[in-house]
């Protein structure tokens, strides 16, 4: 994995937390259908999908926390990965500079 795919992860879970955040925000709110969020990887980057949730016609928020708890723990295990590996590649991409031929 390069660089640019780390960044497209973290990208990627830091659109899947927001669209999770919101959910949570609006836990409360009367008739509400959250957003659902997928991340796919094509190979060459990855990508978060968002859509609306199918609505049950509740007249309570459809929110469900046990399903965005677990999403947000995701989101972030997954961003502190990306930032490790980015971590890992600057270095060694350092150490390489630094040696004399």
């Amino acid at each position: 994995m390069n660089i640019s795919n780390n960044l497209s992860s973290i990208s990627a879970h830091q659109t899947m937390l927001n669209n999770s955040a919101h959910n949570v925000a609006n836990v409360n709110t009367d008739k509400f259908v959250p957003n659902s969020t997928t991340i796919s990887d094509d190979g060459n980057s990855v990508s978060a999908n968002t859509r609306k949730a199918n609505d049950t016609g509740s007249n309570k928020s459809q929110t469900d926390l046990s399903k965005e708890i677990p999403d947000q723990m995701i989101a972030q295990k997954a961003t502190a990965a990306n930032v490790s590996a980015i971590r890992t590649q600057d270095e060694m991409l350092g150490s390489l500079l630094d040696m004399k031929a």
